[in-house]
């Protein structure tokens, strides 16, 4: 099995093999490892462009809104399921693919709901009664199944996604109907990481946001190089997470153990 670790960052890519540099997410022991290494001792610090004041105030990220959709009727999705139901070579007439079309029209209008939801909006609610708690908030391991914008096919992973509070912080769940709201739409890994970052960053203003996911994609599984059980790893850092090193390697070592450094 191998692993592909990119670190936006830097924009390059860590390979880890079945060995001795198994998956630190899924180990409990702490180890330090030259991938840990890398992390901790390789980023450069960049200046935030959410910490100054913008320049100029453009439109607002598409990712803030629900999208506008054109679609098209239940039976001109269920004629298309049927045109290839007979591209495949299989009859769409016989007894077992006969309400097929039905079925794939109902089940991509459930597995691509985050069209017809605003991320934003979840995040809407906040609490100030904190008592003063101001250190991270992390949600580790929030599955979710999503789809390769370029295949159709799906990609199936992990989020673990944590922000600094700046005085208020929002209900847990919210941060895990993020995740999926982004998800159920058409996606590449990399922009899904940037989108969960973005929205959190933009509504809730906090001191950072750091998100990572760890997913396989059934587009390398099932066609073309065929690696099954080949996993890709995606980081996106924003605020004090993104400028200090040493934040980012805490929100590491919590993903590694669970217990602040």
């Amino acid at each position: 099995m191998h692993a592909a670790y990119r670190i936006p960052a830097q924009g390059r890519f860590f390979v880890k093999g079945s060995g001795p540099f198994n998956s630190f997410l899924h180990r409990k022991e702490l180890r330090e490892t030259p991938f840990m290494d890398a992390v901790v001792k390789n980023f450069t610090p960049r200046a935030d462009s959410t910490a100054a004041p913008r320049a100029q105030e453009t439109a607002k990220p598409a990712y803030m809104d629900k999208p506008v959709t054109d679609r098209p009727s239940q039976e001109e999705v269920e004629a298309a399921v049927r045109t290839l139901l007979r591209w495949t070579g299989d009859n769409p007439d016989r007894e077992g693919l006969v309400d097929t079309p039905k079925r794939v029209a109902n089940a991509f209008r459930e597995m691509f709901s985050g069209y017809d939801q605003c991320p934003a909006e979840e995040l809407g609610r906040t609490f100030e009664e904190v008592q003063g708690y101001d250190d991270m908030v992390l949600v580790k391991d929030i599955r979710f199944h999503s789809h390769c914008e370029h295949h159709m096919v799906p990609i199936i992973g992990r989020a673990h996604v944590a922000y600094l509070p700046d005085g208020k912080v929002v209900g847990l769940s919210k941060i895990a109907r993020v995740v999926d709201i982004f998800a159920r739409r058409l996606q590449t890994q990399e922009a899904l990481t940037a989108q969960i970052a973005g929205v959190i960053q933009d509504v809730l203003n906090p001191r950072g946001v750091a998100v990572m996911i760890e997913a396989e994609h059934m587009c390398m599984a099932m066609r073309g190089i065929r690696k099954e059980g080949s996993t890709t790893l995606t980081t996106t850092f924003t605020g004090v997470f993104r400028n200090q090193p040493e934040e980012q390697a805490r929100f590491m070592m919590m993903l590694r153990n669970g217990l602040a450094g």
